[in-house]
């Protein structure tokens, strides 16, 4: 069955199928909120063969029973090839393994132009079951230059009974001939106490911690939990950065040491500037005299997250960042 079951998608869901008036539609929002998930619902409720035009999918249907089966033949989600697995299994679809030894190329982030094309074979068929083939696009950042123009015809001149639901979290990077052919299904952060109560029961301890380190993101906080971070963890970095303990990042990949990183930066920044912290506890947090010294780092981030995919030794890198954090603060104290 499909993992969509995220409670604070319900009224945006009812909200985008009352409204809608595009056959493309693009769910956009901070990450970490379930646009994905939103993108599938509106998938399914357009396939539904039993739900009024406009209402949620029925759910017991032959064709939502083919959509939870993840065998519906006139849907289709297009995924970079490093989104592929995850992205499916966390919906609860089924994937392929990528196959080891078919070669050592990293698997690509972007949505390639030969994704496209398959993609636009699939649009110009028949409806299977007559009611609607649609197509998820996420994230829709990811279609690069080329793949991007060779959806445009097809997204502005759908064959048929074509919709798509394009999942963005940076929007701003689309094309702006993509956007301006969607119709905009706005999704903000859900309510604290929506978030808390998802949380703890998917079995987040400390789940207040998180989700205030994530910025609000429970999807983040989930996913935080589940790679071993507690918020006592989380709480205590601060003073480890301080320090120099480069254990305290060293099991983290390279690309959440940044983003860490950055959100403390932040918490430092806004404390110096006589505003409470964001992320991380304030009575965990250091009170600086300075900020020059902060914003310096800040830059040093910044150009260090340009690389944070590949960094050509992690170990060495990590251990430079937490040197130029510590550093940083000592100097923001004096």
């Amino acid at each position: 069955m499909l993992n969509l079951d995220l409670p604070w998608l319900q009224a945006p869901l009812a909200d985008a199928l009352a409204r809608a008036r595009s056959h493309a539609l693009l769910v956009q929002g901070p990450a970490g909120v379930g646009q994905l998930e939103l993108a599938v619902k509106l998938a399914q409720s357009w396939l539904c063969e039993a739900a009024a035009p406009g209402a949620p999918a029925c759910g017991q249907c032959p064709s939502c029973k083919l959509f939870a089966s993840g065998t519906h033949p006139d849907f289709r989600l297009l995924l970079p090839e490093a989104l592929e697995a995850p992205a499916r299994a966390a919906l609860g679809l089924p994937f392929e393994e990528p196959d080891a030894k078919a070669g050592k190329a990293k698997p690509s982030r972007e949505i390639k132009v030969e994704a496209v094309r398959d993609l636009l074979a699939f649009a110009q068929a028949t409806s299977a079951r007559g009611r609607a083939k649609v197509v998820v696009i996420f994230p829709a950042e990811a279609l690069n230059g080329v793949a991007a123009n060779a959806l445009l015809k097809t997204l502005e001149e759908p064959s048929g009974l074509l919709r798509f639901a394009l999942a963005s979290h940076d929007s701003a990077s689309l094309l702006p001939t993509i956007r301006s052919r969607c119709q905009p299904v706005p999704l903000a952060l859900p309510a604290a106490d929506a978030a808390l109560a998802w949380l703890a029961s998917q079995g987040v301890k400390d789940a207040a911690g998180l989700l205030a380190a994530t910025g609000g993101r429970p999807q983040q906080a989930l996913a935080w939990f589940e790679a071993g971070l507690t918020d006592a963890a989380w709480q205590a970095l601060p003073k480890r950065v301080a320090r120099g303990e480069v254990a305290a990042l060293s099991d983290w990949p390279p690309p959440r040491v940044i983003d860490a990183l950055q959100r403390l930066c932040h918490d430092l920044l806004r404390r110096g500037h006589g505003q409470p912290g964001q992320f991380f506890d304030p009575a965990g947090l250091p009170q600086p005299r300075r900020v020059a010294p902060l914003l310096a780092w800040e830059a040093e981030l910044r150009r260090a997250a340009r690389h944070a995919d590949h960094p050509l030794n992690a170990g060495l890198w990590i251990e430079a960042l937490v040197a130029q954090g510590q550093a940083a603060m000592a100097a923001a104290a004096r």
